[in-house]
């Protein structure tokens, strides 16, 4: 069963979402609304949802090298190539929604955050609005309190609402695409599907330990072998899902081109940029296909009218 009504969407529009209106160039204000979402075994509860805080100026990490002024100047050719893209990106855009996916650790808020920036977009985390929405402050109480099913009842009505909106970049959570009426909204946008090695995910997960990942967490053991051995399994359940996307960014295609041998070498700056320009080439790809299909349709118009 679905989860009761949102009335974030009216709201984001009146603060400017709508038609991008209010929004300032170099800057992100954080947008407020009414997020209400309903429990099914009681009465609907109205929190304040926010999306994320203004974003600072981006601060990017410069590859390793011997030489302090290469540090710098690789940073600088950073920003410039992420900005110029950013810029090539938008018209193609048209205010259309990105929604990251891709399992739990594979960076999408990071990533999301500096494509936002750039895009002069807003930045939201789905998993964060349903947090708040519910009243709690993580979706692992949510998952022992509730369950899975009721959290992923209130994540599609997140979704729903927040695609009712424009000129967003969205961060879903590892799950989402497990439900077809996601796929629905998010269609509405475009979805981006970062894929990380799973041997990648288990060290970074690891790393930082699994209390905030209901599904990875394990009460013993070896911290990286319990979470590769959680995270293949959850790669085999959701793989056909995530190729839903209408962009796949690989990082270990993104590492290749760049010569490395570890996508841990990667900056999330590099995978912002691989982003921008897969969405780029996606779009000019149907953008043309559109035309040539719309340029047929007259043409058969115009046969029927001289018959």
């Amino acid at each position: 069963m679905e989860a009761g009504g949102i009335g974030l969407a009216l709201q984001a529009r009146a603060a400017g979402f709508g038609s991008g209106s209010g929004r300032r160039r170099g800057g992100l204000q954080a947008p407020t609304g009414s997020l209400r979402v309903a429990d099914p075994a009681g009465p609907a509860v109205a929190v304040r949802a926010r999306g994320s805080k203004p974003v600072a100026p981006l601060r990017l990490r410069a590859k390793k090298s011997s030489g302090g002024h290469e540090n710098s100047h690789n940073s600088v050719d950073e920003a410039l190539l992420l900005k110029r893209k950013s810029e090539e990106v938008l018209f193609y855009l048209n205010g259309r929604c990105i929604y990251l996916v891709g399992m739990m650790g594979s960076g999408k808020s990071t990533v999301g955050k500096i494509m936002s920036e750039v895009l002069g977009y807003s930045f939201f985390d789905s998993d964060k609005l349903v947090e708040q929405a519910v009243g709690m402050p993580s979706v692992a109480q949510i998952f022992k309190v509730h369950s899975e099913a009721f959290f992923r009842d209130n994540e599609s009505s997140v979704l729903r609402d927040l695609s009712s909106m424009r000129r967003l970049v969205v961060a879903t959570g590892g799950g989402a695409v497990i439900r077809p009426i996601n796929w629905r909204y998010m269609k509405k946008g475009l979805s981006v599907w970062l894929d990380v090695p799973l041997d990648a995910l288990a060290r970074r997960i690891a790393k930082v330990g699994t209390a905030s990942r209901p599904l990875l967490d394990q009460p013993s053991g070896d911290p990286y072998a319990m979470a590769f051995s959680k995270l293949s399994m959850l790669a085999q359940q959701r793989g056909d899902a995530y190729a839903n996307a209408d962009v796949r960014v690989s990082l270990e295609e993104i590492a290749c081109k760049q010569g490395h041998d570890d996508v841990s070498k990667l900056t999330p700056t590099d995978i912002a940029i691989e982003s921008l320009h897969k969405i780029e080439s996606f779009v000019i790809e149907h953008t043309a296909d559109s035309s040539a299909s719309d340029a047929q349709t007259e043409s058969q118009i115009q046969r029927i009218q001289t018959l």
